[in-house]
């Protein structure tokens, strides 16, 4: 299934307990229909080398409404010369 969030783009969270928070998408599973979104979610997580650190968890697609699409990138037009 084709999904219109990508990664990059700006969301906002519209339901759960970080309801309300936006962020930019980090990571898009489409197989599971989840995303990661920056700053939201936190979760510790143990790490032998680096100890506890907080990591951002998954949201389910249907909780976040796209804000602002991801920056596109702008192809260079060259003019055409006339010919007559």
């Amino acid at each position: 299934m084709k999904l219109k969030i990508r990664k990059g783009a700006t969301v906002q969270v519209i339901a759960g307990q970080d309801r309300g928070k936006k962020g930019s998408v980090l990571e898009v599973l489409a197989s599971k229909m989840k995303i990661r979104v920056q700053g939201v979610r936190m979760q510790s997580h143990f790490d032998k080398e680096n100890g506890i650190m907080e990591k951002e968890g998954l949201l389910d697609y249907s909780n976040v409404v796209l804000v602002e699409g991801p920056a596109q990138k702008t192809k260079a037009r060259s003019k055409a010369s006339k010919k007559a």
